[in-house]
């Protein structure tokens, strides 16, 4: 086994801040102006939108002050909801809170389920724990599509006057004299050489009083803001990667299952983490998924293989005997924790909420509902600089977040997700002390890492996955047929990564990702299974297919770099 080969050593052809980050393009005349623009069409994004337009209602002047545009969402998904994937269970706390009027059998949920599971797996038995782990007690919780959530909120958004911007990409951050004046959207209609075809449209600057960062996980304007206003706590930021299935089910399910254990091995050397979960969806549908840390270290670890052999359990099997496989997608979330999040969430003209400055709570797989809260925050603090008539200091966003649910539910679980590093076993008993205490143990500061830092080594944990059979197992390309992916195979490829790296990385890349993007050549392949096979440090080409790319940022993670496609590509989520 070949150890010190870390993908981080890699780094990809990007530089953030100088492709990100610029000025004003076009004349003053031929900008769009709107009052506050929004970048994403999730949860944060879309709360921060209703609740602005709840605020200006009743405020005329103001509303009129802001323009004919007062409030712009750009959402670079063919809809809202198009790039939404959680779980998700989600808490009523932000829905009560934005629509307070608007009764719960009215939400756009599958409703709530009194009975909670948390199982210990063997290969062959479920062993439940009992009572109820406290991270995974979801009594009152809804059972949420969240992309359906989001075509709900966007809905909302636009009946209340919100300009909406489907299948447009936020390329660019404006900055003018260290402020944040607007966005500059990407170009559309270039050939895979980057030269305009006959359908080219060129991006256009949008200007805004205030602009809104909310694009979900590795947002990449988010990213370029953290290092042009140095924002960062100093902690880098830990990523998991969830695939999810939803499937038609004969029998229904009558409580929520979450599970530990197998088939991850639980040895520190492998740093495997995560664990499963299984939703009811109404009477005939299930929503099941896995999700594992992309701090592991066998290159040939895969979430979405992890999924198929997790359907090989009996209790699974189970749930979904004659059932049929709906939907299929793949998303990373931040799992780094209190440490990790931003010092600051504001700077002059600009904010940012939701999973792209790190709200998420991993050990409930919490964030839709802190998402919301940050975003209805964040809408209250805008409303508020703009009444006072100068949005250079937003700083009362940053105060109304660290005194709020927010900061507490995610100060409480500050370093149990650093634990895990020592293995399942010495992690589950400090991450237990950690609950038991209220966070007060382990003491102190614990430090995160960059997963891409992790070296990596070409094991055998691909020997255990099933093969597909289009039933119950499926591959990775009938998957992101699933996910109603359409992007144009002659775009230009929104993925930056190092083509020529040794064996282990290339192994690596292939495996993390869900959807089949990067593939190691069949020829290495044949002289890996050949006698002696080949070195992990072994030099080879990665093939990169960026067209089967969902966009769930996992590369990003593990040492190369997504950038953002063409507006519009992508999948197109309907029940995820």
């Amino acid at each position: 086994m070949a150890t010190g080969i870390a993908p981080i050593e890699f780094p990809p052809p990007v530089q953030s801040e100088k492709e990100f980050i610029g000025a004003f393009e076009d004349a003053a005349d031929e900008r769009i102006e709107v009052g506050i623009a929004i970048v994403g069409g999730g949860p944060a994004g879309l709360a921060c939108a209703n609740r602005l337009m709840q605020l200006l209602a009743e405020d005329e002047r103001l509303l009129e002050q802001l323009g004919e545009v007062p409030v712009a969402l750009i959402e670079k998904g063919r809809t809202p909801g198009s790039h939404l994937l959680s779980g998700a269970m989600m808490h009523p706390s932000a829905m009560k809170r934005l629509y307070p009027d608007l009764p719960e059998s009215d939400w756009p949920t599958f409703g709530t389920v009194p009975t909670d599971r948390v199982y210990f797996m063997t290969r062959k038995r479920a062993v439940a724990l009992r009572p109820t782990p406290p991270p995974f007690r979801n009594h009152g919780n809804h059972v949420t599509s969240i992309a359906q959530l989001g075509r709900f909120l966007a809905q909302q958004a636009e009946d209340a006057g919100v300009y909406i911007l489907p299948e447009t990409a936020a390329y660019k951050l404006i900055v003018e004299n260290g402020r944040v004046v607007g966005v500059r959207t990407g170009d559309k209609g270039l050939g895979p050489d980057g030269n305009p075809l006959s359908n080219y449209e060129p991006g256009s600057d949008v200007q805004a009083r205030v602009t809104v960062l909310a694009e979900g996980t590795q947002g990449h304007l988010t990213g370029a803001a953290i290092r042009h206003f140095r924002l960062g706590s100093g902690e880098p930021q830990q990523w998991e990667l969830g695939v999810k299935e939803v499937w038609e089910v004969q029998k229904p399910l009558d409580r929520v299952i979450h599970s530990m254990g197998w088939p991850l091995r639980l040895r520190a050397k492998y740093r495997e983490f995560g664990g499963s979960f299984v939703y009811p969806m109404g009477e005939d549908k299930v929503s099941m998924g896995f999700v594992a840390g992309l701090d592991y270290r066998d290159a040939t670890f895969s979430v979405h293989d992890v999924l198929q052999e997790f359907k090989t359990h009996p209790m699974i099997r189970d749930i979904l005997e004659g059932g049929k496989r709906l939907a299929w997608g793949a998303k990373t979330l931040p799992s780094g924790g209190y440490w990790a999040m931003p010092r600051s969430l504001s700077v002059p003209g600009m904010v940012m909420a939701g999973d792209s400055a790190g709200m998420v709570n991993v050990p409930k797989l919490k964030g839709v509902h802190l998402a919301m809260h940050a975003g209805m925050y964040a809408a209250e603090a805008i409303y508020e600089a703009l009444k006072n008539g100068s949005t250079d200091d937003l700083s009362a966003y940053d105060a109304a977040v660290r005194g709020s649910e927010i900061e507490r539910d995610i100060y409480r679980s500050r370093n149990m997700r650093q634990v895990f590093a020592r293995g399942f076993f010495m992690g589950g008993a400090l991450a237990n002390a950690a609950e038991v205490s209220g966070g007060k143990l382990p003491p102190g500061r614990l430090h995160t890492h960059d997963d891409a830092g992790v070296d990596v080594f070409i094991g055998r944990r691909h020997k255990r996955y099933p093969k597909p059979d289009g039933k119950l197992y499926f591959d990775k390309l009938s998957s992101v047929f699933a996910s109603g992916n359409a992007s144009r195979d002659d775009a230009p490829s929104h993925i930056r990564i190092q083509k020529n790296v040794p064996l282990a990385v290339a192994l690596m890349w292939e495996n993390m990702c869900p959807a089949q993007v990067y593939e190691v050549p069949d020829e290495v392949k044949e002289q890996m299974a050949a006698n002696g096979g080949l070195k992990d440090e072994t030099q080879v080409e990665v093939h990169v297919n960026a067209s089967n790319c969902i966009q769930c940022g996992a590369i990003t993670a593990k040492g190369g770099r997504l950038t953002p496609p063409e507006g519009g590509e992508g999948p197109n989520y309907q029940i995820t």
